[in-house]
C-alpha cells in the first residue's frame, strides 16, 4: 500500500506532467524556452503543425502555358541566380511555404496571407539547405515557420530564429516582387510559374482570405497599434541596417510620382510605384533591386513601431 507521503508526491508528479503536457500542447509541441519573443504573445493559429501543408516538391510551368493565371492575378516573383520564377498568391494562401531550389541553392518562398507579406529566403545553411513547415503559431499575428531539422521556430517578418537550437540566426531576405501576373510577366516573359499540381487538393480559384483582406479586423492581437492609417492599408516597407520605412500606398498616390528619390540610413535608394498594378519596389543607386515587402499597416508597424514613414505632403 502507498504511503501517504508516497501519494501525494505522485500526484505532484501528475501535475506538473500534465501542466507539461499543456504546456506543449498550447506551443504547439515546440520548445519555447529562452524564446526571443515573448511566450504570452505567441497564439495558435488554429491549424496544427503542418496543418497548412507546405510545398516540397514544386512543379513549374512556361508562362504560356500557365493558362489558369489571369492578368491581375497576384503573384510573389523572384529573380535568383539566373532564374526567374512566379509564385500565385492563390496557391500560397492555402500553403504559405514553398521549399524550393534555384540551381543548387535551397530557397523559401514564404506568405502570410493575415499579415499580407511575401518574404523569400535563402535556405543554404553552411552545409546543408534547410526546409520549412508551417508551425500553427503565429507572433503578432505573423507566420511562425520551423525548420525541420532543428525544430526552431522563425519568424517571418523578423526573418530570424527565435526559440531552439538555432535561435538568434538569421536568414538572407532575397529581393522579391509582390505584383500582378501582367506586370511580372511583361517584365520577364521567360520565367516560370508555379503549377496547381502541388499534390494536394485545394480550391486554388478563391482566396479562403478574401473577407479578412476586405475588414479592417485583426484575428489576433498584435503587441503594438497606430492608428495613422488603416489597418490594411498596404505599406511598402524597407530596412536598412537598423533603420525601417514604410511607404503607405495611400501617400504612393497623393504624390503621384512613379519613380522618385529617397535616403534611409543614409543609403541612396530610388522608389518605384506601380499604381495600376499596386505595388512597388526599392532599388539601389545602381538600379538593382532590394529587398523589401510589401505588407499591412497594422503588421509592418507591429514589428517596427520606430519606423520612419513616407509622407506625400512633407516632400
Amino acid at each position: 500500500m502507498l504511503s501517504r507521503t508516497k501519494i501525494v508526491a505522485l500526484f505532484g508528479l501528475t501535475v506538473l506532467f500534465l501542466s507539461s503536457f499543456a504546456a506543449a500542447a498550447e506551443s504547439g509541441g515546440f520548445d519555447l524556452r529562452k524564446s526571443l519573443i515573448p511566450i504570452e504573445e505567441i497564439y495558435s493559429g488554429g491549424p496544427g503543425k503542418d496543418g497548412i501543408p507546405a510545398i516540397d516538391n514544386p512543379q513549374f510551368l512556361a508562362a504560356e502555358e500557365a493558362r489558369f493565371m489571369r492578368d491581375n492575378n497576384r503573384v510573389i516573383g523572384v529573380q535568383h541566380d539566373g532564374v526567374t520564377k512566379a509564385y500565385p498568391i492563390r496557391i500560397l494562401d492555402w500553403h504559405e511555404v514553398v521549399n524550393d531550389k534555384f540551381g543548387d541553392e535551397a530557397v523559401v518562398v514564404t506568405y502570410c496571407p493575415l499579415c499580407g507579406t511575401g518574404m523569400v529566403f535563402s535556405a543554404q545553411g553552411s552545409d546543408i539547405g534547410l526546409t520549412f513547415g508551417v508551425s500553427g503559431l503565429l507572433y503578432n499575428s505573423d507566420v511562425l515557420l520551423y525548420d525541420r531539422l532543428t525544430q526552431s521556430l522563425w519568424s517571418q517578418i523578423l526573418s530570424k530564429a527565435v526559440t531552439g537550437p538555432l535561435r538568434g540566426t538569421t536568414l538572407v531576405h532575397l529581393p522579391a516582387s509582390h505584383t500582378t501576373w501582367r506586370e511580372w510577366r511583361q517584365r520577364h516573359p521567360e520565367t516560370l510559374v508555379l503549377s496547381r499540381d502541388t499534390g494536394f487538393r485545394r480550391n486554388y480559384n478563391r482566396s479562403p482570405y478574401l473577407d479578412y483582406a476586405r475588414s479592417g479586423q485583426l484575428m489576433f492581437p498584435v503587441a503594438e497599434r497606430n492608428k495613422m492609417f488603416r489597418n490594411k492599408e498596404m505599406v511598402l516597407g524597407v530596412r536598412i541596417d537598423q533603420a525601417s520605412k514604410a511607404y503607405p500606398f495611400k501617400e504612393l498616390r497623393k504624390h503621384g510620382q512613379a519613380r522618385f528619390e529617397d535616403t534611409v540610413a543614409g543609403q541612396a535608394l530610388t522608389i518605384e510605384w506601380l499604381q495600376d498594378d499596386k505595388t512597388a519596389r526599392v532599388l539601389d543607386e545602381e538600379g538593382k533591386q532590394l529587398p523589401s515587402v510589401l505588407a499591412y499597416w497594422f503588421a509592418w508597424y507591429a514589428f517596427h513601431p520606430d519606423t520612419l514613414i513616407f509622407k506625400a505632403d512633407a516632400q
